[in-house]
């Protein structure tokens, strides 16, 4: 099972791993690592981080000197840098020289065809620094004329290849993941979202080759044409396009989060099976007992009484988190519960200083994530679960994974109209809807859920399908794909990885 995170956060690939090897099934769990490489077990399977490189983070062009284009910049590497150091490090010297003729009576004269030199080479190294400077932005982001004719060529001479010139970082992930798969001998590889298809689906090729037949399962996270590019380069979607478009003929299976998904992934790869839905459910068989989770109430140092609203996921701006924060002086009793990963981002230190200029500070709670067994009962002390996310195609077609958190929780819910949330949400009456990013829109609902919460309570009573949404009736499904293409699970025997 290959995965381009460090597995841990990631709720949906952990389940996977553990309910595979539940199964019967031997299963190695491949991750990234951001430091040293990592080993541990999870649920009978083996996590194992692998050391990728950053070698191929910088295109070939942006790797050579421009003679023609800007002869003046200097050439890629640490000599700029250097050349302004050497520049400060003269002046210094220069100065110390002028300080210790002065308090010695001495003239300074002497120094001024050494202070003209140095000015000099100020000027010269501060030029082509400038001029490299500029260089660089335009490489960057593919400004330039000759950025935008070499794309454009690449594109129109490689096709789908063209990836290996639009962004040539994915193999990184290749010359990391590739020779550890290949050592595991798998029987099957499942490979989670679109930058692991390549490896997954270059592996199985390598693996025919030396006479083994290696099933590939392709699992789609998000849409990719829908996504919002993960690096600042106009190159980078086309890139992963095209990558997705070479490699994904290679699925034998592919499962991917929900219906419409998997409408859109037919449309767009002409698959000639239907994709298996496979939710991010919660895992309600293996919740943490209670004396195991932290109490929320008792962490925010609120009463029982307070209204209290929670937002769990990832700080991403488009996850539209900030409205919360800014209808927090409308809601003057409610505070307000942000369990967030990666504190240290620009997003979450914007929220907090937007709740420290409304005068909100001492109602906005900050927490971490919590593992995912843990999600469900801790949530539950609150009043309110809030899916504010804003209109992007992948938050339109999918149940997030919050949303059945909330669900087990048995909150009443506040959600942005998203199309599949805010119609499940509505078909199920176990929340309110809000215009996406309307601070007074959310208000209002908000008010709404505070003013009759047993009213949206009650849906749970059986208008939500809450024994559908578990990881054991997902987990049915996706070993069902596994054993389709493998034959059913071994005890301890084979490999997938």
């Amino acid at each position: 099972m290959l995965v381009q995170n460090g597995v841990v956060g990631d709720s949906r690939v952990q389940k996977e791993a553990e309910s595979a090897a539940a199964a019967g099934w031997e299963v190695f769990l491949l991750g990234r690592a951001t430091g040293r490489a990592e080993e541990w077990e999870l649920g009978g399977a083996a996590v194992r981080l692998v050391q990728v490189g950053r070698v191929f983070d910088r295109r070939r062009h942006e790797v050579r000197r421009a003679w023609l284009r800007s002869p003046l910049a200097y050439p890629p590497g640490p000599l700029k840098d250097y050349r302004r150091k050497q520049v400060r490090a003269w002046r210094a010297d220069l100065e110390t020289l002028r300080a210790g003729r002065a308090s010695a009576g001495r003239g300074t004269a002497a120094l001024l065809p050494r202070r003209a030199a140095v000015t000099a080479a100020r000027g010269w190294v501060g030029l082509r620094a400038r001029a490299t400077d500029r260089l660089d932005a335009k490489r960057a982001k593919a400004t330039g004329l000759p950025e935008r004719v070499a794309g454009a060529f690449w594109q129109r001479v490689l096709g789908d290849r063209a990836w290996r010139r639009l962004d040539p970082a994915l193999w990184d992930l290749e010359l990391g993941f590739g020779p550890v798969v290949d050592a595991l001998e798998p029987d099957l590889i499942h490979a989670n979202d679109f930058q692991m298809l390549g490896v997954g689906a270059r592996a199985k090729v390598r693996a025919a080759a030396r006479g083994r037949d290696v099933k590939l399962v392709w699992d789609v996270h998000e849409f990719l044409p829908g996504l919002k590019p993960w690096k600042d380069h106009p190159w980078w979607r086309p890139a992963q396009l095209a990558h997705e478009r070479e490699h994904a003929p290679h699925a034998d299976a592919v499962v991917t989060v929900s219906e419409p998904l998997a409408d859109l992934l037919v449309a767009e790869h002409g698959l000639a099976r239907r994709p298996a839905v496979v939710m991010n459910a919660p895992d309600t068989d293996g919740l943490a007992e209670a004396e195991d989770v932290p109490d929320l109430r008792e962490l925010c140092g609120v009463e029982k009484d307070t209204p209290l609203m929670v937002y769990s996921g990832a700080p991403l701006e488009q996850r539209g988190i900030h409205t919360m924060v800014e209808a927090l002086p409308a809601l003057p009793n409610v505070h307000a519960v942000l369990m967030l990963s990666r504190h240290h981002w620009k997003y979450v230190r914007d929220l907090v200083a937007r709740g420290e200029e409304l005068g909100v500070a001492g109602r906005l709670h900050l927490l971490p994530h919590l593992p995912y067994r843990q999600v469900v009962p801790f949530v539950a002390a609150a009043d309110i679960g809030v899916n504010p996310v804003l209109h992007h195609q992948n938050h339109e077609i999918s149940l997030h994974t919050k949303i059945f958190d909330y669900s087990h929780a048995r909150l009443p819910l506040v959600v942005s109209d998203v199309r599949t949330v805010a119609e499940t949400v509505r078909a199920t009456g176990q929340g309110e809807v809000f215009r996406a990013g309307d601070t007074a829109d959310f208000v209002r609902a908000v008010e709404a859920v505070l003013a009759d919460p047993d009213r949206y309570r009650e849906a749970y009573e059986g208008r939500v399908p809450l024994e559908e949404w578990t990881w054991r009736r997902q987990a049915e499904t996706l070993t069902g794909v596994y054993a389709g293409l493998i034959g059913p699970a071994p005890v301890a025997v084979g490999a997938a990885a």
